[in-house]
């Protein structure tokens, strides 16, 4: 567990130290004007966009190797037992019918039924399935997760992410600053450069513009739950899915996926109410729903 948090801070930090070389190189040091004459959007607007889809651009091109280190997946690389083997089988018929490269197939050890994709290209990514699911779920069951996982990759729905993520991004950093910059100004008569008003209003506001526009996030990542369940149906088969997902229903745990691989799992979890806008899953049942209608 350690391992795991220590490994996320350093990886968070090592973005933010090639964010920062990379303003330095574009001349981009100061945002705000400190003359007092007003905001630089322009420079603001750089700043924005360099550290908005930088960190999500930075982020998915090291998916697999940070997914692998937070779940511990282990590659398979030559198959040791049968169920390995049918494992490599699979995805490989999988991704030929779908039309991508072979996916790196891997295991990571955890008692919950999950599996995830990621990875920052469709002919380069990486599909895991938990030990729990092997144990818990017959081969038809695998075979429509396995399908599911291969259906995101196949809708390059990690890129796509990615970009909204960035967008998301960009408009919180810029708005934020913004707001800072209003309030310091306006509020706190500052005249010249910043006083204290602007860093703490701009951290508020960023924490709150984040939440707001992480729904537009959520709501992406529920849509595409529902194109890759009918990628399963197509690849795997629909009656197969759909008991995937009734043997995810009664499975009593819930999933243990680290917080930057849950939207990426097969499950998610449950939520009601308000919260349902921040779920990174549909609920199960509108999942089979969908599944019966087609």
């Amino acid at each position: 567990m350690f391992k795991r948090i220590a490994l996320f801070i350093i990886t968070n930090l090592a973005i933010v130290l090639v964010l920062g070389i990379v303003l330095n190189l574009l001349g981009v040091g100061r945002i705000m004007d400190e003359s007092g004459v007003g905001l630089d959007m322009r420079s603001l607007m750089i700043f924005a966009i360099v550290f908005g889809f930088g960190g999500s651009f930075i982020s998915l091109l090291i998916s697999k190797w940070t997914a692998k280190r937070l779940t511990g997946a282990q590659v398979i690389t030559s198959p040791r037992n049968d169920s390995e083997a049918w494992l490599l089988t699979t995805v490989r018929n999988q991704a030929q019918k779908a039309g991508i490269g072979m996916p790196e197939v891997a295991i990571y050890e955890a008692q919950d039924v999950n599996a995830f994709a990621t990875g920052a290209r469709r002919n380069n990514a990486l599909v895991a399935v938990s030990s729990g699911l092997l144990r818990s779920m017959s081969r038809d069951e695998a075979e429509a997760v396995l399908a599911h996982e291969v259906s995101h990759v196949a809708n390059g729905d990690m890129v796509t992410l990615a970009l909204i993520q960035g967008v998301v991004n960009t408009f919180v950093i810029f708005a934020s600053r913004v707001v800072g910059h209003l309030v310091d100004r306006v509020l706190f008569k500052t005249e010249r450069g910043h006083g204290p008003a602007f860093y703490i209003t701009s951290i508020v506001a960023q924490m709150v513009f984040g939440i707001l526009a992480s729904i537009i996030v959520f709501w992406f990542s529920r849509q595409r739950e529902f194109r890759a369940d009918s990628g399963a149906a197509h690849l795997a088969g629909r009656e197969k899915m759909i008991a995937a997902l009734k043997r995810l229903g009664a499975n009593v745990k819930q999933p243990h996926l680290p917080d930057q691989l849950a939207a990426f799992g097969i499950s998610g979890n449950v939520a009601t109410g308000f919260q349902r806008l921040f779920m990174t899953h549909p609920p199960l049942e509108e999942r089979i729903a969908a599944l019966q209608r087609r």
